[in-house]
């Protein structure tokens, strides 16, 4: 072949473990589109509800919270309605859990299809935080209709704010938090599949660690609430609510540091993932 001939593809390992082939990722659009249509479609597949699982789910976690947290346990919503404190954590929270729990299983779920074809495995993971943002933005509208309820037939303590903006900065962390998580957990189980298990665990006692069904501000001694502060997600939870409902604790400091942990995050994450995604069909 003369010097002067052009390559169509060049086929060369990174450069270093946290690259990131943006302009690759972008080449492979169409298949991320494809594997975001995937998920949507295929969520509650032959199912006799379908879609309105979305409602459904939303709904009975909260009547359940209101019964047990509200009712039995008596805990404090700073003077709101329950079912709107609740379900304006439960929207939030659920997003994280899935995409958390669905990009975990990103190698083992996917690894026929890894095994055939290339292409920017980081597409996958990306895909399936993207089409959450779908039921997210379902269950937001059924928490909007609640809100607007009582903002208008009601008497209720609802004050939103201008921090209600913060929204989208808000879902972009909590997205950024579910994906680096997730593909972090996702490599490690290509070799030791019981994280999966204990991944499960590990969400299900997370929510009780961020202020979902519980204020902040209910939490007096200063060591726990160090503690409880640690964990990234519970300024997203409290700044939230503070936009939308006027009550929480918010702090500029706080969501600085969620969103530099979130940033750490995915860096440790797209190491580790670019380190195994080489390796890891002779493991799984």
């Amino acid at each position: 072949m003369s010097q002067s001939s052009e390559w169509t593809t060049e086929i060369k390992p990174k450069s270093s473990l946290l690259s990131i082939d943006f302009r690759e990722i972008w080449q492979y659009r169409d298949l991320y589109r494809m594997f975001v249509k995937r998920d949507i479609v295929t969520w509650y597949k032959q199912t006799i509800l379908g879609p309105l699982w979305f409602f459904i789910q939303p709904i009975m976690t909260t009547i359940m919270f209101m019964v047990v947290f509200g009712g039995i346990a008596k805990i404090s919503t700073d003077g709101l309605p329950q079912p709107l404190f609740y379900l304006a954590g439960i929207c939030l929270w659920q997003y994280f859990a899935e995409s958390l729990n669905q990009t975990s299983k990103t190698f083992i779920d996917n690894a026929n299809v890894f095994g055939k074809v290339y292409f920017p495995r980081l597409v996958v993971p990306m895909a399936t935080v993207t089409s959450n943002l779908v039921r997210l933005a379902i269950q937001m509208g059924l928490f909007l209709l609640v809100f607007g309820y009582y903002m208008i037939f009601t008497s209720a303590p609802v004050h939103p704010n201008i921090y209600v903006l913060l929204t989208p900065v808000l879902i972009l962390i909590l997205a950024g938090l579910a994906l680096g998580f997730g593909i972090l957990f996702s490599s490690l189980t290509t070799k030791y599949r019981d994280l999966t298990f204990l991944l499960s665990f590990i969400v299900q006692l997370w929510m009780y660690a961020t202020p979902v069904i519980y204020p902040l501000s209910t939490i007096t001694d200063p060591r726990l609430k160090m503690l409880m502060q640690a964990n990234p997600l519970s300024s997203i939870m409290e700044t939230f609510k503070f936009g939308m409902l006027g009550v929480g604790e918010f702090s500029w400091a706080a969501l600085g540091y969620s969103a530099g942990f979130m940033i750490v995050l995915l860096a440790l994450g797209i190491i580790v993932f670019n380190r195994i995604q080489k390796t890891f069909m002779d493991t799984v």
